[in-house]
């Protein structure tokens, strides 16, 4: 556990240290704050139930944000390494593979959450304003449910980032991964019969939407679970190959 902290205290001073954790979140920020302003103001054409379509849009709206956000976060996180030779110090220290995967994924988890809980104010403007208020299962799957998506985003990003030297071929490939779930997303629109069903199932946002609904489906929340767990595991298996090979 202790090693576990370790790294994952030094991937957090890494993020912070840098100006990259401020650039990102103050992006994100400021682009969630303008969009959140748009709908609340396109919200009077849909009255009577201007606040949930306000909560449920704007939480659709961070989906799309992760898409070009999260590339950048996982980007430098094994690329980076490898690129400055610290990934070999890795290597020959007394710390699993899994630790480092873990440690390294949650303090970007960390960062993430770091650039979503600001965005809660958004959802208190809400509750101060609205009359009636939206229901509060959507506030609480909507997060959930966001938490879960970036958490899946994120390990799919770390473990294309395992994969190359090169910062910006790990941003390309990951954004590239991201604009593919997003497709599959468009192809279970009016499909139908057994594929249909399939795609509806591998769609990251098709589950993602269910969230914004104030729906937590046990099927999502395993879909999720089990996509983070997947790619972490790759992971694990992308760092130990880097070990064998300096064997």
């Amino acid at each position: 556990m202790r090693s576990l902290y370790a790294i994952y205290r030094k991937e957090m001073g890494h993020y912070f240290v840098s100006p990259i954790a401020y650039v990102l979140v103050g992006l994100f920020l400021f682009l969630s704050g303008f969009f959140f302003d748009l709908y609340v103001n396109a919200a009077n054409d849909q009255a009577p139930d201007a606040p949930t379509w306000v909560l449920r849009a704007f939480l659709g709206f961070l989906a799309l944000v992760f898409l070009f956000f999260l590339p950048m976060v996982t980007m430098g996180v094994y690329a980076e390494e490898r690129k400055r030779g610290t990934m070999e110090l890795l290597m020959t220290s007394p710390i699993t593979e899994l630790q480092i995967v873990l440690g390294k994924f949650f303090a970007s988890l960390t960062l993430f959450g770091a650039m979503l809980l600001p965005t809660a104010g958004c959802v208190v403007f809400i509750w101060l304003h609205s009359d009636p208020v939206p229901p509060f299962r959507i506030v609480l799957s909507g997060y959930l449910g966001a938490l879960l998506f970036g958490g899946s985003l994120l390990a799919l990003g770390s473990f294309l980032s395992s994969l190359t030297e090169n910062q910006i071929i790990a941003a390309a490939l990951t954004f590239a991964a991201f604009l593919v779930l997003w497709a599959i997303d468009f192809g279970t629109r009016g499909a139908s019969g057994p594929a249909g069903q399939v795609l509806q199932y591998l769609s990251v946002i098709n589950h993602y939407d269910d969230f914004t609904r104030g729906i937590i489906d046990t099927a999502g929340v395993t879909y999720y679970l089990s996509f983070i767990i997947l790619f972490i595991f790759l992971t694990v298996r992308s760092v130990d190959s880097m070990r064998w090979r300096r064997a």
